[in-house]
């Protein structure tokens, strides 16, 4: 059973929609740090208490690509993590980073090898203001889709499917964790939001066929469904790139309203996050309350 999520208070969310992903990890590093810092130190609003990172955001984004970049970050949940001794580049500058800045760090997507297997996993990381590991995510659902004359992607010829859902604990929301495709499989939302997620953030890559039919109506979508904040991080657009990201970071209130949403270049977006639209939604349209599990049954059972 979860433990009791924190009481929902007011905070302030930023999407880096990031661009100049290249081939060069560590230029992609660099880059992804001083976008970070940028976002802590808004001039024009409140600092963000919560920094999010695109999917697949220290390399280029294909499934060709992910063996050669896939870094090993051996995170066992509930035990303690030596950063300094993490043999993960990306690990160490991005809880680095978080550390300086004091924020929440969200740090979108890597490829990942797990030691004992060899097996790949698309992995979201997030770290502490002090710079902790305090939770991984492993894609559960792998992006493999053929729409003839308009795209084919497998991420199952290099990737594993993760196998369990996860949240992480802030002093200002229970955050549930997810990544791109995932958004398409709504049991996944529901089960965090039973156990208490008021906000959900996605790192996602959508692309220029399925992100006009569908990005921001899934969004709003599972928002709806849940009563909760939800949200996803993209890269920003590259048509030099070998996959065209759609762009257009967005972030989705309770009740469906669309809070910020990205163009299709590298931008930061800030959003603030109000507990009364929350409390509001829920009770005005009590679904949370009116489930009929005597009639279907409850998948976060």
């Amino acid at each position: 059973m979860a433990s009791s999520a924190p009481t929902l208070r007011a905070f302030n969310l930023a999407f880096v929609q990031l661009g100049h992903v290249g081939s060069d990890k560590t230029k992609n590093l660099a880059h992804a740090r001083e976008q970070i810092l940028k976002a802590a130190s808004r001039e024009d609003g409140p600092k963000p208490q919560l920094i999010v990172l695109p999917e697949c955001f220290n390399s280029p984004y294909g499934a060709t690509h992910f063996p050669a970049y896939a870094e090993t970050i051996g995170y066992i949940p509930g035990e303690p993590y030596d950063i300094a001794k993490s043999e993960s580049d990306t690990v160490k500058m991005l809880s680095s980073v978080a550390k300086e800045t004091g924020t929440w760090l969200f740090g979108g997507t890597i490829p990942e090898r797990e030691a004992s297997t060899g097996n790949l996993y698309n992995t979201a990381t997030v770290y502490s203001p002090q710079g902790e590991l305090v939770a991984l995510y492993r894609k559960i659902h792998l992006f493999d889709i053929d729409i003839p004359g308009k795209i084919t992607f497998k991420e199952s010829e290099t990737l594993t499917g993760g196998s369990s859902p996860h949240y992480f604990d802030t002093e200002f929301a229970r955050v549930g964790l997810g990544i791109c495709y995932d958004v398409r499989f709504p049991e996944l939302t529901a089960i965090g939001a039973r156990k208490g997620c008021q906000v959900f953030i996605y790192p996602g890559a959508s692309n220029m066929t399925t992100g006009p039919l569908h990005w921001q109506l899934l969004q709003r979508a599972r928002a709806v469904d849940n009563q909760v904040f939800f949200g996803m991080c993209s890269p920003a657009r590259d048509l030099g790139a070998g996959y065209h990201a759609w762009g257009h970071s967005l972030v989705v209130d309770p009740m469906g309203a669309v809070l910020a949403e990205a163009g299709h270049e590298e931008e930061i977006i800030h959003v603030h996050i109000d507990p009364q639209v929350f409390e509001d939604a829920r009770a005005g349209i009590p679904v949370t309350t009116q489930r009929r599990f005597d009639v279907y049954p409850d998948v976060s059972a």
